[in-house]
């Protein structure tokens, strides 16, 4: 298949009907009224917790498995829609009991647990707002996030507390309370916390749900820019309907589907799809506690009958770096739709997904302020290699410049490259960076605000498909081209030495910059002058010398974030010798 070529879809490559098969149709019908109105009925009251759990728990639902939770050398466990009901309720009652009310601020910090998960729901029933935090942060990103964050509570396990918290609490003014959670035969006799088990066995389960309405504040998501303190990005209670749209349109989702997302809570991905997205379509949520093993993988989505994967692009490369001797053990008969999010998608791994997996990666696109899926590949669609896909019911979108006077142009030809747009209205559309008025004003422009600008660079095609560029601040400028890391990057990948591949512009007196890549190799290859000039040629055979790289340096593995993006702005800093700014969210080792 060429590079560039469209994947055709027909009947046969869908396995269950699918919930948007009309594109034009199925927009033009859409509101996000109705869609509210489906799952929440009067829209006054609205919690995310009732309505992802409760809601279920007192139908037929009930007895269905919400989560079952994998760790290795353990059996699993499964909770279902029932208990879960409980378990969260009596969590909302241990908060009130502790006067713990509406609006305070409620940390999570621990692996992928069930406390985890009861402890997000249970809060979310209280009226808190809640702020999972990634359990690999070192000490000063969970005190940073906690102060920015006002944190009342703080739910984490004896060990984390014992490496990562107890000696800078006395630096956390807010903080009343630490909830423990004995990890692996650890214990919970701690100074100055509390036992959750304990408090847990004492509480009710029965716990009246805290009055909150769509616009209450619920969930608050941080988010690293290159530089400076982490933003706290605001969601509320009513981005229930995005979360609810994009499980059925963008993801799929149909009552007897068995998901797993592999994005840990301690990010918007992990929360919005790991925890609220498929509780919603009361589904079966598959939850590992081990970290990335391709054998594991593989054997998760073989033994437990996974049928809606939703993975990283980092994992997928990681996946391809390990080779297809080890898929090639496994089966996988009940898998049906694959997607991908966390940065784009490389048009090699959409392939390698199809040739492989037997199903090809669908890459969507969505932000930590955006709170849901925006644009997106979907099951009965074609898909174009390398492309974010199209915009979703509910979700206009557009091409646009910012002008000098501050006003907007919209970019209707296709294929100009320009800002990716959203028009303002949808319901998980964050609602503002915790205490940072300013700068949430500086997100949205045009007559009344009614464009959110996002600071990505994107094309729209003449189907209507956008195409990821790169964020504002990454883009190349040599020679008067202006340049996508992304595209460059996708090129390299193609060669089948690279595994990985990160692009940065380097100053240049004469051209503004020149093109420098940094690639990681698959097992079986190692660096050398030939290898490096070898793909020097292939870039410039596949893009042209005024965009190929100039220069390719080989690492060992590319620094990414915790979440799986490749830090283009770190691998530039290192290069250049500048100041490396927020390190919070680096992968360890990187």
């Amino acid at each position: 298949m060429e590079r560039g070529s469209v994947i055709r879809k027909s009947a046969t490559d869908l396995r269950v009907a699918p919930n948007f098969s009309d594109y034009e149709g199925g927009r033009a019908a859409f509101s996000w009224r109705a869609a509210l109105r489906e799952i929440a009925g009067a829209a006054d009251r609205v919690n995310l917790a009732v309505l992802a759990v409760d809601r279920h728990a007192a139908g037929a639902g009930r007895n269905r498995t919400a989560f079952r939770f994998l760790a290795p050398g353990s059996p699993a466990r499964d909770i279902g829609y029932g208990e879960l009901a409980e378990l969260t309720g009596r969590f909302c009652a241990v908060l009130r009991a502790l006067g713990i009310g509406k609006g305070e601020r409620v940390f999570v910090l621990a692996g992928r647990i069930p406390e985890l998960y009861v402890a997000v729901l249970g809060s979310l029933k209280n009226g808190c707002i809640v702020s999972p935090l990634f359990s690999a942060f070192g000490p000063e990103p969970i005190a940073t996030r906690m102060n920015l964050g006002g944190g009342s509570v703080l739910v984490t396990t004896d060990l984390l507390y014992e490496r990562k918290v107890a000696k800078a609490r006395e630096r956390m003014p807010t903080l009343k309370h630490v909830l423990l959670v004995a990890e692996d035969g650890g214990t919970t006799d701690v100074p100055d916390t509390l036992d959750l088990a304990t408090l847990m066995a004492a509480a009710s389960e029965q716990c009246e749900t805290a009055p909150t309405g769509p616009e209450d504040m619920a969930l608050l998501h941080f988010t690293s820019g290159t530089t400076g303190t982490p933003k706290g990005a605001i969601h509320v209670h009513g981005a229930v309907a995005t979360h609810w749209a994009t499980g059925k349109y963008a993801l799929d989702l149909h009552p007897e589907d068995i998901f797993w997302c592999t994005a840990d809570p301690g990010w918007v991905t992990g929360t919005s799809y790991g925890i609220i997205a498929p509780l919603l379509h009361g589904v079966t949520s598959i939850v590992d506690r081990a970290e990335f093993d391709a054998e594991r993988w593989y054997a998760i989505l073989q033994d437990e009958g996974v049928t809606v994967w939703y993975t990283a692009p980092t994992a997928v490369r990681m996946l391809m770096k390990a080779g297809a001797e080890i898929p090639a053990k496994y089966r996988f008969p009940k898998l049906r739709f694959i997607a991908s999010v966390g940065e784009p998608l490389n048009p090699e791994a959409v392939r390698w997904g199809k040739e492989v997996l037997g199903l090809p990666i669908h890459d969507n696109w969505w932000q930590t302020e955006t709170g849901g899926i925006m644009i997106a590949n979907t099951p009965a669609f074609d898909i174009k290699p390398g492309s974010m896909g199209r915009p979703l019911p509910g979700i206009d979108a557009a091409i646009v410049k910012r002008n000098e006077d501050g006003s907007l142009t919209l970019i209707d030809t296709p294929d100009v490259e320009g800002e990716l747009a959203l028009k303002s209205g949808w319901p998980s559309m964050f609602r503002g960076y915790l205490n940072n008025e300013e700068r949430y004003r500086k997100c949205f422009a045009g007559p009344n605000n009614e464009w959110y600008l996002t600071g990505d660079l994107a094309k729209r095609d003449a189907d209507g498909y956008y195409w990821f560029v790169g964020r504002a601040d990454d883009v190349i400028k040599s020679a008067g081209h202006l340049i996508g890391p992304f595209e460059v990057e996708s090129a390299l990948m193609e060669h089948p030495a690279v595994a990985e591949a990160g692009v940065i512009g380097k100053p240049d007196p004469v051209v503004g910059e020149t093109v420098k890549a940094f690639v990681s190799l698959k097992q079986g290859y190692a660096d050398s002058e030939a290898l490096r000039m070898e793909l020097l040629g292939h870039a410039r055979k596949r893009l042209g010398a005024a965009v190929a790289p100039k220069e390719i340096a080989v690492l060992p593995s590319l620094p990414r974030t915790r979440s799986g993006k490749i830090m283009r702005r770190l691998l530039k800093a290192r290069e250049l010798g500048l100041p490396e700014g927020d390190l919070s969210t680096l992968e360890s080792g990187a």
